[in-house]
């Protein structure tokens, strides 16, 4: 297993020339994925209860990558090398960088290796959301995860000297705060080029924020690093505002000082206050852990979206996972904000990124492997996405922000592990499915011996292979300029009962119809594989239905277990005309 960072950058901290982790991303991810459990774990008294990783029993074998000044292509590349060599089942990597071609994307190359060799690799899609096609780690050979929310929250209230309250999250331990019963006043600072708004290192006059209250707004500097700032003038709380930028986001830090992260909502509505009054007052009311109160999973709002890139035809990111304020091991060389100066030293501490919600999908690919050993890569992916969820724990869709998720946020869905171990159908694909899935793809030879170290002629692959469709869990169906129709071929394994029967059931996308052949799949025997063909026919598209993507979904159900659905999303685009 390979868990390291992808964005942390502590250009101040010593090295341990050696695995040792200096900057505790790699101690987290890997104790979500497989860490032992520990009664009574917490961050500070906050999120009490019993940690495990999400296989508790597996071996880790940790590959540093990355230092201080960031991760190299060369280390990453020699670290997979070394992992396959040394015979893991599983490749977590949480990091990555912006979408490259794939003969240029050194964990897309070294990844080929691994599945080639039966090793699933799971990767965090990235942290650029949510804007469009902005999610990392394409290769449909890689299990692309982005983050979901919690139904957990850690309230800090704010009382504003109005009387009215602004709800905001801090893990800091409240319990701790002498200052929070006071009323305290206000102050936000903004001064031209000096980033005093941002709360950067140096630019708060002590004189101005000596003994109250700091609103610092986010962006450019670490959230934790504000909070420094503002200690280091004499600021004895803060209150962490987000922007449009980071609209609802709420990714919480144990800060060295009190203070509370706001919304956008609310931070507009403390602005508004501070406006109203020459001398604006609050306190911050620290509420502990609350659990259950909120509605979950949701799409977490930084976690970066598709389409693809570099492969629109494949629909990315693959799945969600857990991702924002999660609880996991923090090495004891560090304090819980990750900054030098918090002399503070804990044994877990909260992380927010896909790079969290990464090892909670490997975990799980681990525990299916143990169950289902002679499963491939594509196997276990298939299992996982063909039985996510995609409605929350109220019975509603997914949301992302104040709109339901789409599946460029979600793609199959929420990660469900106790459904993944009996899918009853696997789409699987072997390395040379890939290899013809690049061809159609216009890559040349030189590039496709990049990525997969084979002599690969694409003419006489394709020749052999007419009308190609890889056989992917998802369904991504493009209508270029003038084009009304299309076909794909799909082949499923019956990995359940014998003399199995399974119907099919189409939510059609808008402006398209569907047509599936044959409607119903009869499987005789366990392992037993058989096709399927679907045509997409674009009607005419007048008004609100001139968008450029469509959803729906294909799903086989069970006839004698009908809870037993192999759900596959559809996503349809429409090129514009060049």
């Amino acid at each position: 297993m390979v868990a390291s960072m992808s964005s942390i950058s502590q250009d101040f901290m010593d090295e341990y020339i050696s695995p040792r982790d200096s900057q505790g991303h790699g101690t987290h991810t890997a104790s979500t994925a497989g860490g032992a459990p520990v009664p009574m774990a917490s961050v500070l008294g906050n999120g009490a209860g019993e940690a495990r990783g999400m296989a508790p029993g597996a071996h880790i074998a940790i590959y540093k990558v990355c230092w201080s000044s960031g991760c190299y292509s060369s280390d990453i590349l020699a670290a997979m090398d070394v992992a396959i060599r040394d015979g893991v089942d599983i490749l977590s990597l949480s990091l990555g960088g912006f979408p490259v071609p794939l003969y240029e994307d050194t964990i897309a190359i070294g990844s080929f290796r691994a599945m080639d060799r039966g090793i699933s690799v799971v990767c965090a899609a990235g942290n650029n959301g949510p804007g469009e096609s902005s999610v990392a780690n394409e290769a449909p050979w890689i299990s692309t995860i982005g983050a979901s929310t919690l139904d957990r929250k850690f309230p800090a209230i704010i009382q504003l000297g109005n009387g009215k309250y602004v709800y905001g999250e801090s893990m800091y331990p409240g319990k701790q705060v002498h200052n929070s019963r006071k009323i305290l006043e206000l102050v936000y600072l903004k001064d031209g080029d000096n980033g005093s708004e941002f709360c950067l290192r140096g630019s708060l006059p002590r004189e101005k924020v000596n003994g109250k209250i700091v609103v610092c707004d986010r962006g450019v500097n670490g959230r934790a690093e504000k909070g420094q700032a503002v200690k280091e003038s004499g600021g004895v709380a803060m209150i962490l505002a987000n922007t449009a930028v980071n609209s609802e986001e709420d990714s919480v830090d144990v800060h060295v000082l009190p203070a509370t992260l706001i919304g956008l909502d609310e931070s507009i509505q403390l602005q508004s206050y501070m406006n109203s009054t020459r001398k604006p007052t609050a306190r911050i009311i620290f509420g502990g852990t609350v659990i259950g109160k909120s509605s979950a999973p949701g799409v977490a709002q930084f976690s970066s979206r598709g389409p693809s890139f570099t492969d629109p035809s494949i629909l990315k990111p693959d799945l969600i996972a857990p991702g924002v304020n999660i609880i996991a091991a923090w090495p004891q060389n560090l304090g819980p904000s990750g900054l030098p100066e918090d002399s503070r030293r804990v044994n877990f501490t909260v992380l927010s990124g896909t790079s969290m919600a990464c090892p909670h999908v490997s975990g799980i690919a681990a525990l299916l492997h143990s169950i289902h050993p002679k499963w491939s890569p594509a196997a276990i992916k298939s299992a996982l996405m063909t039985t996510a969820d995609t409605m929350n724990h109220q019975g509603k869709p997914i949301m992302d922000g104040d709109m339901p998720a789409g599946l460029f946020a979600i793609g199959a869905g929420h990660v469900n592990p106790a459904r993944s171990d009996d899918p009853g159908l696997i789409y699987d694909i072997t390395a040379n499915d890939y290899v013809t899935h690049l061809c159609t793809l216009g890559y040349r030879y030189s590039e496709i011996f990049s990525i997969t170290h084979k002599n690969v002629s694409c003419h006489d692959v394709l020749q052999k292979n007419r009308g190609f469709s890889l056989n992917y869990p998802s369904i991504s169906v493009i209508f270029k300029a003038g084009k009304t129709r299309k076909m794909i071929t799909r082949r499923v394994t019956n990995v359940g009962s014998p003399n199995s029967v399974y119907s099919v059931e189409i939510v059609a996308p808008e402006g398209v119809k569907v047509r599936v052949k044959p409607r119903s799949l009869i499987f005789k025997r366990v392992n037993q594989s058989l096709s399927y063909r679907v045509w997409f026919i674009s009607r005419k598209r007048i008004g609100t239905q001139r968008r450029r993507f469509a959803e729906g979904q294909l799903m086989w159900i069970n006839s004698r277990n009908k809870d037993q659905k192999v759900r596959s999303p559809i996503s349809v685009a429409w090129a514009s005309k060049k």
